[in-house]
């Protein structure tokens, strides 16, 4: 299996658990332990290693996450394979980022299977670590955070990134896309410009669906992205939003059904954003809540939301 991922095969190839569905009505034991899922957003990080400038002394995220960490937080809900997913390292540690990544990788003794680590595209030298990436088989794409407030909306237009991004696509590797909802109509220009290059949006795009005015704005931005055939996009990362607050499936549910509904069955896959995740909910809570969500749908798009989509996108062979 390549990373050279055809635009056509990439679109349309088609105890624990007991405590995940106590923590959310309507899901059954078995029907939550049952179905394999690829989970494709996970992070880890060891902060005795690497500098993340993000971080904030005293916060829940301020330790160790760990693969042992990670096991114990999916226990017991058939995750058969994990993508790492990169966690903003500085600039000069990418290199350190990719070798430990690939050493957990080949190791062979967790869930983690492939990566998607950290670069800019507008920097100079990037084709150079593009080249470098595309010598791992293991590495499916590159992410930079665009949403920090150091990154002005529509910098993924500027032209060095753009030419970036386009270097990234004749590679055969991926973009994930973390950006600001009021950048969805700048990434939707991105994606059109570069058909050559397959992206990928993560957290649906960032809504702020506690407001209903910039949720309806949103969604109309939403849909305009969805219309570019070489983007999927990844359910995940809403939850972290939720941080001190109660919630239910039915407060997550208008952002799910309307991002299944734009992109379609072969364009979504499930996310973890553990720990990330944790700031609003378990990991099990929120593979619980999201099976409740989708529960009505048919099982095919189920799988592929949860499993066969990440198979056939990064290329994974799963038992």
């Amino acid at each position: 299996m390549t990373l050279e991922i055809d635009r056509r095969q990439f679109l349309t190839q088609a105890a624990a658990a007991s405590l995940a569905a106590a923590a959310v009505p309507h899901v059954h034991s078995a029907e939550v332990a049952a179905m394999p899922i690829i989970d494709t957003h996970q992070h880890l990080w060891d902060i005795s290693k690497f500098k993340l400038a993000w971080m904030k002394p005293g916060t829940k995220l301020n330790r160790n996450f760990l693969s042992d960490d990670y096991k114990k937080a999916t226990e017991g809900l058939n995750v058969v394979k994990a993508v790492y997913m990169e966690v903003d390292v500085e600039p000069s540690q990418q290199g350190d980022e990719l070798e430990a990544i690939l050493e957990l990788i080949r190791g062979g003794k967790t869930p983690t299977a492939a990566a998607v680590v950290s670069g800019r595209p507008a920097s100079e030298g990037f084709g150079e670590w593009v080249a470098r990436l595309k010598k791992s088989k293991e590495i499916k794409g590159i992410r930079q955070v665009l949403h920090g407030p150091s990154t002005p909306n529509g910098y993924c237009l500027d032209p060095k990134f753009v030419k970036g991004m386009k270097t990234l696509g004749e590679s055969g590797l991926m973009f994930d896309l973390c950006i600001r909802p009021a950048d969805l109509l700048n990434a939707a220009k991105l994606i059109h410009d570069c058909p050559g290059t397959n992206f990928i949006l993560d957290h649906c795009g960032n809504p702020e669906f506690l407001a209903q005015d910039t949720f309806r704005q949103w969604k109309s931005d939403l849909d305009k992205l969805a219309d570019n055939d070489n983007v999927v996009c990844k359910v995940s990362g809403i939850v972290a939003s939720l941080e001190g607050k109660s919630w239910k499936p039915d407060d997550l549910a208008p952002v799910v059904n309307h991002v299944l509904d734009a992109f379609g069955p072969d364009q979504v896959m499930f996310g973890g954003d553990w720990p990330v995740c944790t700031l609003g909910a378990s990991f099990k809570e929120w593979v619980a809540a999201l099976k409740t969500i989708v529960s009505d749908r048919p099982a095919v798009l189920q799988n592929k939301l949860f499993h066969g989509n990440a198979s056939r996108v990064y290329g994974l062979e799963t038992s």
